[in-house]
């Protein structure tokens, strides 16, 4: 069965390698449907970590930092949700918390 929640602490470790156009790692939660969720991503070729709001599809920025992401050397992204409150870390330090309620239900988790 797969998990559905609401309030978590999700944790991902990655390593961008390759690619011209992205070379970023990502958590998604809260997925009501592919189109419908919150999304915290650490891109190497930009050298940043952008927390985002996705609804139908369209991507709107709720928080960001620019800070250097390297290629070729493992990282962590944390993304922690709690009620209405996002809380991003990167590399074990907390970076910013960002307020929404567009998805204040349980959804899936995606890497």
């Amino acid at each position: 069965m797969p998990f559905s929640g609401k309030d978590l602490n999700a944790l991902v470790r990655f390593k961008p390698v390759g690619g011209m156009i992205d070379q970023a790692g990502g958590i998604a939660i809260r997925m009501t449907s592919p189109d419908d969720y919150y999304v915290a991503s650490a891109n190497a070729l930009e050298d940043n970590v952008r927390f985002y709001r996705v609804v139908r599809g369209r991507r709107d920025q709720l928080h960001g930092a620019d800070l250097k992401v390297a290629s070729d050397q493992w990282h962590t992204l944390a993304l922690q949700a709690k009620v209405n409150r996002f809380t991003v870390s990167f590399d074990g330090k907390t970076l910013f918390t960002a307020e929404d309620n567009t998805f204040a239900g349980p959804g899936k988790i995606a890497l």
